[in-house]
């Protein structure tokens, strides 16, 4: 197996899957971060921003795992490299290649995406606006090329120790302290999120299995709400909350896991189910996400409220409520 990026967080898991189940693994990347992790592992160093894929003109692998192709630009590239000396592609893609138009709870892989878009060549240059759609293209150049070789795996929010996107761990960190929680939107809306390992175990076995098609890789196997979410955090912690909802003047901008598109949190799992995607509880992923967070100093989050911040805010609706 030849990873094309293993060193973050779907990386990692979908290596470490590899590698208790016995695969041969090869990872590719820049060599940057991520150093100490699998040190028995072989690497390939290359750059897919630069276009660098020499180290990659050589060998013949049974499947290559993309989790790092973000515009068309590096599939394509890395397609060139790679011609047909590998027998299967998965593409890990997201499920915001979806449209919003015409979406309706519980839709499954076949809902409609959004158009294509192939003029970002970087990955730094995209936006919410092209994100989606440049995946879009990306996924169609794939099956373009391999066929019924192609696999497709549109996570959802995936969530699991070794996260630094801070999304998940917000909540977390924020339900470990207990208390009233400041909630800057609907605790009711419905929030899916994928552990990482449940991820990296069904990437592994749709390759094993040679599945072909696309697969909506979204949990927990039940349906929880952001409140739900929160509550099971603060139980994972041993703590108690009271969830308080607020309307501030001003949100941070893409606050954890709030969302006004209930819909696109609402997707189907049963075809990734049916294929082999695990369900680890959502109180375990917390546990587990809490250790990390501890074991790594929890240092200032990227996302949220700070705890100043957040007592502010609700000193403000305490006095507006009272």
């Amino acid at each position: 197996m030849l990873i094309l990026g293993g060193t973050g967080l779907i990386g990692r898991a979908v290596t470490s899957q590899a590698l208790a189940g016995g695969a041969e693994v090869t990872l590719f990347g820049r060599g940057r971060t991520g150093a100490e992790l699998f040190p028995d592992v072989a690497r390939l160093t290359g750059d897919r921003e630069s276009g660098d894929y020499g180290a990659l003109r050589g060998g013949r692998w049974d499947v290559v795992v993309d989790v790092s192709g973000f515009v068309p630009r590096h599939v394509g590239e890395a397609m060139e490299a790679l011609g047909d000396r590998v027998g299967r592609y998965v593409f890990v893609s997201s499920h915001a290649v979806y449209a919003r138009e015409g979406a309706s709870p519980g839709a499954d892989e076949d809902a409609p995406r959004k158009p294509p878009v192939r003029s970002v060549r970087h990955k730094a240059d995209l936006d919410d606006s092209t994100y989606g759609p440049s995946k879009v293209a990306c996924e169609d150049d794939v099956v373009a090329r391999y066929g019924t070789r192609a696999t497709i795996v549109r996570p959802g929010k995936v969530a699991g120790p070794g996260d630094w996107s801070d999304t998940f761990t917000y909540w977390v960190r924020r339900a470990a302290r207990g208390g009233r929680v400041a909630v800057p939107g609907d605790p009711a809306q419905p929030v899916q999120v994928v552990d990482s390992r449940d991820l990296g175990r069904l990437v592994v076995r749709l390759a094993a299995d040679e599945r072909h098609g696309a697969f909506q890789a979204v949990g927990p196997a039940e349906p929880v709400t952001l409140g739900g979410l929160i509550r099971t955090c603060a139980r994972a912690a041993g703590t108690e909350v009271e969830i308080v909802r607020v309307r501030p003047p001003r949100v941070p901008a893409m606050f954890p896991l709030i969302r006004a598109d209930r819909i696109s949190q609402q997707r189907s799992a049963d075809r990734a189910r049916a294929a082999g995607l695990t369900a680890t509880p959502l109180e375990v992923t917390a546990a587990d996400v809490l250790a990390w967070d501890r074991e790594r100093g929890e240092p200032p989050l990227s996302k949220g409220w700070t705890e100043a911040e957040e007592r502010a805010v609700l000193a403000a609706y305490a006095e507006s409520a009272g």
